[in-house]
């Protein structure tokens, strides 16, 4: 293994042009606003392109996914169709993020196909979209596992195999269905590794699977966090309670909860929706249908709080969210910083609210060396309700019945929305986030307008047809 680079995350990243790229995907690139590479991408790319194998070390948000993007995009036949590049992720919903991003930079390219293959979706649809032809395929280890031993999935043409965030994959225990995955793909494939850390299985995979491949490991930007870190001393009976203390106190639009088990994620949204709040649970064993409900809502502002595991959040990346509540202390340090993270991007400030009782203690002062900083801690007394009335959203999810099964664009939604027809025309400012999933689309509304324009949509036609809408509720997706 040759240790290539480190690229300082301070240095300035370098224009996509200098790269070996096509001047339709440069075109591309410029259009989705690609104008300087992240110190990741000015580090692999170029290894990465020239076919080598790699491994990189870069935190979660650096700009990893158009980094090895980019480069099995740059080998596809698009005239072929037979699956020529995988990508290994450790959860579905980092999995359907990637299939969004190598879309969007596909988009120089003919009619270049990327499926996902993750669990929760019967095997039978996605077996039809493999017959019917593709170029990428996106997925969770089990799950391509799955189609590989029922010959759904072949692999003689792959010449691109990819691990997202391996570190993590590791840590669900998935070596092995990596192992068995990686004997299957060609020898002479080129393999890249993606990795926020560097335990020990990454040697062990890289020596087991890996040809000679380079290392490039970009350090973490030194700037001054805008977090703002508050503990407070909590028993195990006051614990849950305590939550929603701290909601009425800071009233954040959004909050990421984070408990250690699914038991006690279930425990804590049954505790905040009797008492009012739209709170919403995301852990393991959850049905696709129920995990796009939550993600949908939460991610549109239309759910106050999302309570969830570490395993089950892996991949979420929330815009504008104000805060983030450690309801549980995880006992890694590491991820703690990861939680807290997760508030306080682009430039805007975040609470980060730690509960530990006297169990954790130790875990606190882990997380204190870690951090090289002393826990700031408050006392529960200073928790009085702030604001009038309920911690209400400021969005309302409207789900359609159609997704990309019928063509359906955000665009499309959009346009029936803001036109006269079969009601009042809307405003931009009125209509947050349109996502569309494979059998439905999600939309967001403010939520004064909500119920006029599920009716605008029931009585209208998005993309020349009628649809059935209505709105989402928080016990939709218990």
């Amino acid at each position: 293994m040759t240790l290539n680079n480190t690229a300082p995350g301070a240095s300035r990243p370098n224009g996509f042009a200098a790269l070996a790229l096509s001047p339709a995907t440069l075109s591309n690139l410029q259009q989705l606003g690609y104008a300087d590479m992240t110190p990741i991408q000015a580090a692999s790319l170029p290894i990465a392109l020239a076919g080598q194998d790699l491994i990189a070390q870069a935190q979660t948000g650096s700009g990893k996914t158009a980094a090895f993007a980019l480069a099995l995009l740059a080998k596809l036949n698009p005239r072929w169709f037979a699956v020529q590049a995988m990508v290994l992720c450790p959860t579905r919903e980092l999995a359907d993020q990637v299939t969004v991003e190598i879309r969007r930079l596909a988009r120089a390219e003919e009619n270049i196909k990327v499926v996902t293959l993750c669990g929760g979706i019967a095997l039978r649809g996605q077996r039809a979209s493999l017959e019917n032809g593709a170029h990428v395929v996106v997925g969770t280890p089990g799950r391509i596992m799955d189609h590989l031993e029922r010959g759904y999935l072949t692999l003689e043409g792959l010449n691109t195999l990819v691990l997202d965030e391996a570190d993590r994959m590791l840590d669900m225990g998935f070596f092995d269905d990596i192992a068995k995955v990686a004997k299957q793909c060609p020898a002479n494939r080129q393999t890249l590794l993606f990795s926020a850390t560097y335990p020990e299985g990454i040697e062990k995979l890289a020596k087991q699977f890996m040809r000679d491949p380079q290392r490039v490991e970009v350090a973490a930007p030194k700037s001054e966090s805008l977090i703002e870190q508050r503990f407070y001393e909590v028993t195990r009976t006051t614990r849950l309670q305590t939550v929603g203390e701290l909601l009425r106190h800071f009233r954040p639009v959004s909050t990421l909860a984070f408990c250690n088990t699914k038991q006690q994620c279930k425990e804590l949204v049954t505790l905040l929706q009797a008492d009012g709040f739209q709170a919403l649970a995301l852990y393991g064993e959850l049905e696709q249908r129920e995990r796009d409900q939550v993600l949908a809502q939460f991610a549109n502002r239309s759910c106050s709080v999302l309570v969830a595991t570490d395993v089950a959040s892996r991949g979420l990346d929330i815009n504008q969210l104000e805060a983030v509540i450690n309801v549980d202390i995880t006992p890694d340090p590491e991820v703690h910083v990861h939680r807290i993270g997760r508030t306080g991007r682009a430039g805007a400030s975040g609470l980060a609210l730690s509960l530990a009782a006297m169990n954790d203690m130790g875990a606190v002062g882990k997380i204190e060396q870690y951090q090289n900083q002393a826990s700031v801690w408050h006392k529960l007394d200073e928790l009085t309700p702030t604001g009038k009335g309920a911690l209400l959203p400021p969005m309302v999810t409207l789900q359609i019945l159609g997704g990309r099964k019928e063509k359906i664009r955000p665009g499309d939604v959009l346009g029936a929305l803001t036109n006269d027809e079969g009601g009042p025309a809307y405003t931009r400012e009125q209509i947050g986030k349109i996502q569309v999933t494979e059998f439905c689309t999600f939309v967001a509304v403010s939520r004064d307008v909500a119920k006029a324009a599920c009716a605008k949509l029931n009585a209208g036609r998005v993309k020349g047809k009628s649809v059935r809408a209505r709105i989402l509720t928080v016990t939709d997706s218990v």
